[in-house]
């Protein structure tokens, strides 16, 4: 397990909130359409939840966001990947993104153990 103290990733999730919230409230129709277009995109199909929150982590990973890692860490966790799955799905964001995308794997891979470990209890 990681522990880097870059970032506390749950804590990361928590302190987004109230922003997140006013921008809600601040711009709600748009806000609404991305709330239901995620839950449409991550809806089991084709391919499960679980896969498809690797592939978000992953794309989160190559665009270099930070916020949507703790989400996409936390959501794979919460879908039952395990840590090996996180640390394939990095390769591939790695392999796609070049070193930048190392330095956030780096990252991405330490969110989702915070997010197992405060899981555990």
């Amino acid at each position: 397990m990681s522990k880097s103290n870059f970032h506390d990733w749950p804590q990361m999730a928590k302190d987004l909130n109230p922003a997140i919230g006013e921008l809600k409230k601040s711009a709600p129709g748009p806000m609404q359409a991305f709330s239901e277009m995620g839950k449409a995109a991550l809806a089991p199909g084709a391919l499960d939840t679980r896969t498809k929150e690797l592939i978000a982590l992953a794309i989160g990973v190559a665009v270099r966001c930070g916020p949507c890692i703790t989400y996409h860490s936390s959501g794979a966790q919460r879908a039952g990947a395990t840590r090996e799955e996180i640390a394939e799905a990095m390769g591939l964001a790695v392999y796609m993104g070049a070193g930048p995308s190392a330095m956030y794997a780096a990252q991405a891979l330490e969110a989702f153990d915070q997010w197992d470990e405060k899981a555990s209890g």
